[in-house]
């Protein structure tokens, strides 16, 4: 099965498209009606007008930085996931996208990095928690969160991960236990991006390490924003072998004509017998 991801609502319907996600509250804080035509995608611990605006919603490393985009590595803004608030929010807004559509996908989820969060709220309810290690208590609050929206989802609960299933890695960078998470999560999406996919043997390592790690079902999602056709057409080939699904993010042009180009070919077909030319 092959989707898009996109924020514009009528290309959710295009026929080439087996599924859509509709970006209802993206990283930049922007959010929209969800659309019954799609699974409903909330940024929820990414949100640059949040943090612009609250910089006191922001997580902090021990010597007081931000979490913002300013700071190295980090393209968008983050919110700290144990304000109580916020996250409140969320959770009435996943409810809110259900009365529109049964399925969700849960974007950015997680502590922005190993070294976050150590605002005084987080500092507070560690002391008092039952545990001793600080990256088991950020992963029980990442588990809680995740385990509350999905009560809220009827239909299937999508949850994107980061691209490194290095054994340990997403849990110390972002707080997710994936053992404790998989019972919460119908589906796991895992963006595999790169501007051109000029090669593709580092998306077969990648997806088949997390074929490796997990349990529950993966799709794959690729970036298709003027990428060349065939560059696209490869690396969904690639993707499609290991993963459930192959989504295409944000240029739905692009991803029609690779998918229209790929039929095509199937139904031609090819032959390679001593007569073929």
């Amino acid at each position: 099965m092959f989707g898009v991801v996109t924020r514009n609502r009528e290309e959710c319907t295009w026929p080439e498209f087996d599924l859509a996600f509709y970006e209802s509250k993206d990283v930049s804080g922007r959010s929209t009606e969800p659309v019954p035509e799609a699974v409903t995608m909330i940024s929820c611990f990414g949100d640059n007008a949040a943090a612009e605006s609250s910089p006191e919603l922001v997580p902090r490393n021990r010597e007081g930085e931000l979490a913002t985009r300013e700071r190295p590595y980090f393209d968008w803004a983050y919110i700290c996931p144990t304000h109580e608030g916020y996250r409140e929010g969320l959770l009435e807004m996943v409810g809110e996208a259900t009365d529109v559509t049964e399925n969700v996908r849960l974007d950015d989820v997680g502590f922005p990095r190993r070294e976050y969060c150590f605002c005084e709220r987080c500092t507070r309810l560690f002391e008092e928690s039952e545990f001793e290690d600080r990256l088991a208590w950020r992963a029980s609050v990442i588990t809680e969160f995740v385990a509350d929206a999905a009560e809220r989802i009827p239909g299937k609960t999508y949850l994107t991960l980061y691209p490194d299933p290095y054994p340990g890695h997403l849990y110390e960078r972002a707080g997710l236990d994936i053992e404790a998470i998989e019972p919460h999560v119908d589906e796991f999406v895992i963006p595999l991006y790169d501007m051109a996919y000029t090669t593709t043997y580092w998306l077969e390592t990648i997806a088949s390490g997390f074929e490796s790690l997990l349990d529950t079902p993966f799709s794959v999602e690729l970036y298709a924003v003027d990428v060349e056709i065939d560059n696209l057409i490869h690396a969904a080939e690639v993707a499609d072998a290991y993963g459930e699904d192959v989504f295409f993010g944000y240029d739905a042009a692009n991803a029609q004509a690779a998918l229209r180009r790929m039929r095509a070919d199937t139904r031609e077909g090819k032959s390679y017998g001593p007569d073929s030319t």
